[in-house]
């Protein structure tokens, strides 16, 4: 029989200094470091985020030139690598750089989820006041964070990257990116040239609220302008992919369209659904009033309804303006359930002044 012996229990504790070296790895696909918290560890004042799919080669020296820039900025910065689910040896160069550097944390998803979700993964690990992904194909330039800091130090929360002189095919990478950005810039009442440059700044309580899904990570400058947020941009480098290849191709264009869609729909009725519904309903209505009306004019000109599509075409558009109705019911229905449920307001401040100051009747 053994017996609880606290003082072995203690020497075979691994100490402090080795827990602050390793790294916790979890089923052996998910890997984490945590910060350890002393007394003179605080949050970094810039979290860097970028998320990883089969880049192996070029990690080591974009981390190389992340450190020369991070070193130039003088001030608290930590380093989060999400690896979406690659397959290379990606994560197994990511846990070698968060052994030499202790700014690094990994993040290791067990499957390729997409860019937006490293992107969340990525916002949900980060600690610092100001927040900057970036692609980790070398394309990006970490000597732009700088200026990206300085944009942001004028006055604005939201800083976005513009690859002006772009190193892409023309055909299939610049004109479909050029055509969605005028296309996203005028629904989404956000002028900037270059949405999908993921080399961007933002304040941190900018994205506190922001949940992303399916491609939504290029619109989170167009949520932070609808929040009240201010938003600037500047011209960045980018450079040639020389290693590794593009994850990109024609076919996000499609699924950008359906996103932007969606997020234009949830700008503008997500706390008042049944207008759009209810306009689509009213709409039907009245194509079924007046289908209805030219039936029974052509009925009293002796015009069979049997042989008059009009009826049916009435009867039909009725039936449609009744179930545009009670979806926006519905829909109305769960938004009440949506906020009330999480005591969630329907609207963001930005600043109180005055309440927590005791005034002087």
């Amino acid at each position: 029989m053994s017996y609880y012996d606290e003082e072995d229990t203690l020497m075979r504790r691994p100490s402090d200094v080795t827990a602050r070296a390793s790294i916790a790895v979890a089923e052996e696909e998910t890997l984490m470091r945590q910060p350890v918290a002393t007394e003179d560890d605080g949050a970094p004042e810039i979290s860097v985020f970028l998320p990883v799919f089969n880049e192996e080669p070029n990690l080591r020296p974009l981390h190389a030139k992340l450190d020369e820039a991070l070193a130039a900025l003088g001030t608290t910065a930590e380093i989060i690598y999400v690896d979406d689910g690659s397959t290379d040896k990606s994560l197994k160069a990511l846990r070698e750089l968060a052994r030499l550097d202790r700014r690094v944390r990994v993040v290791a998803l067990r499957r390729n989820y997409g860019q937006t979700a490293a992107m969340s993964a990525g916002i949900d690990a980060a600690r610092g006041q100001i927040l900057i992904p970036m692609d980790a194909d070398l394309q990006n330039d970490p000597a732009d964070i700088k200026r990206l800091i300085e944009k942001l130090n004028e006055g604005y929360d939201v800083v976005s990257g513009w690859r002006k002189a772009r190193k892409d095919k023309m055909l299939t990478r610049k004109l479909p990116s050029m055509l969605a950005n005028r296309l996203i810039s005028w629904i989404g009442g956000v002028p900037l040239h270059d949405y999908g440059c993921s080399l961007k700044a933002y304040r941190r309580d900018v994205l506190q609220d922001v949940r992303l899904y399916g491609e939504m990570h290029r619109f989170i400058p167009i949520y932070a302008s609808w929040a009240g947020a201010r938003v600037a941009e500047i011209p960045v480098e980018h450079h040639p992919r020389t290693m590794g290849q593009s994850k990109y191709g024609l076919s996000r264009t499609l699924k950008v369209v359906f996103d932007l869609m969606t997020i234009k729909f949830m700008a503008s009725y997500q706390t008042k659904p049944i207008y759009v519904f209810g306009t689509f309903g009213m709409i039907a209505f009245a194509v079924s009033l007046l289908a209805g009306l030219w039936a029974i004019i052509r009925k009293l000109e002796g015009e069979s309804f049997i042989k008059n599509p009009l009826p049916i075409l009435s009867i039909v558009m009725f039936a449609v303006g009744v179930q545009f109705l009670l979806m926006g019911l519905l829909a109305e229905m769960l938004v009440r359930t949506y906020h009330e449920s999480q005591a969630k307001p329907i609207y963001a401040v930005r600043e109180k002044i005055g309440f927590d100051a005791q005034r002087e009747k």
